[in-house]
């Protein structure tokens, strides 16, 4: 159906199914097979395990933003192209979603307790990037993919050697990543000033120092 032939109330039901379907535990659906099950699974210790456990917390608090921010942007994008793009890149997002909650499980550990709060800001911009124009929306995507691909280099050097499972996981993750970056830029995109890229890498720190451990 049409988005123009939704009710406010139909927009609003769909927005919380979305919300659901990303917040709530074993209900997003990978269309791609996890990369990390063709690689064994390595013996870490408990420090090793601790730590691996919080990359991969913070990585899938990342991806909860991604969902979010693509939702908000498909509710005000003007352009079909532009929401076309952001529906193949946000069902990417979901596989990423998936994959870092199975690695999660996989390490004993759980999400942050803090998804919630950090899905409705996240909303909220991608929301106002849409409204602000295709061109700053997908300025917007292409800059918040530039510090989502800094934060999984940074990760990738500090898993353990052993642990090629995470790694395979986190490679197709950045893979994926500069590729939703480079596709924002050549859809029209402008490239987000310098000031700008640190206050957005200054406001990655806050999530990444509270997810890690929460």
């Amino acid at each position: 159906m049409s988005s123009r032939h939704l009710s406010a109330f139909d927009r609003a039901l769909i927005q919380f199914d979305q919300a659901l379907h990303t917040l709530v535990p074993g209900t997003a659906r990978a269309q791609r097979a996890n990369p990390a099950k063709s690689e064994l699974e390595a013996d870490l210790d408990a420090k090793e395990r601790h730590h691996t456990a919080g990359l991969m917390r913070i990585n899938h608090t990342g991806e909860i933003c991604a969902q979010a921010l693509y939702q908000g942007q498909a509710l005000t994008a003007k352009l079909g192209k532009v929401r076309a793009a952001m529906s193949q890149a946000a069902q990417e997002e979901v596989d990423h979603l998936a994959w870092c909650e199975q690695q999660l499980k996989a390490l004993d550990s759980r999400p942050s307790v803090l998804n919630p709060l950090f899905y409705g800001a996240s909303l909220a911009l991608g929301a106002a990037a849409g409204l602000l124009g295709d061109k700053i929306s997908l300025g917007f995507v292409a800059a918040t993919e530039e510090q989502v691909c800094r934060h999984l280099r940074e990760h990738l050097d500090q898993l353990p050697i052993q642990d090629q499972a995470n790694r395979a996981v986190l490679t197709q993750m950045l893979d994926d990543e500069e590729k939703h970056g480079t596709v924002a830029l050549e859809a029209g995109g402008t490239r987000f000033p310098r000031w700008i890229k640190r206050a957005m890498k200054q406001a990655s720190k806050a999530m990444t120092a509270t997810t890690y451990r929460i």
